[in-house]
């Protein structure tokens, strides 16, 4: 389990990996209820919601751990 760096709530990497379909395109969709993540300075951090993972995307150096 990973924990969501806004909020400190655990988030099932797993799950928020998972592929649930794919767009029209083929790019592969995933369920964001179930969590989401974002690659930065070279490493995914896991959210356990959208409003998590924009906060982090605003200002991810309030948040970001050292690599």
């Amino acid at each position: 389990m990973a924990t969501c760096p806004v909020c400190g709530k655990e988030v099932d990497e797993e799950a928020a990996r998972a592929t649930t379909g794919f767009t029209a395109h083929g790019a592969p969709e995933t369920d964001p209820t179930k969590g989401t993540r974002q690659f930065h300075d070279g490493r995914w951090y896991y959210f356990d919601s959208l409003e998590c993972r924009t906060k982090f995307l605003a200002r991810p150096e309030t948040y970001a751990r050292p690599s």
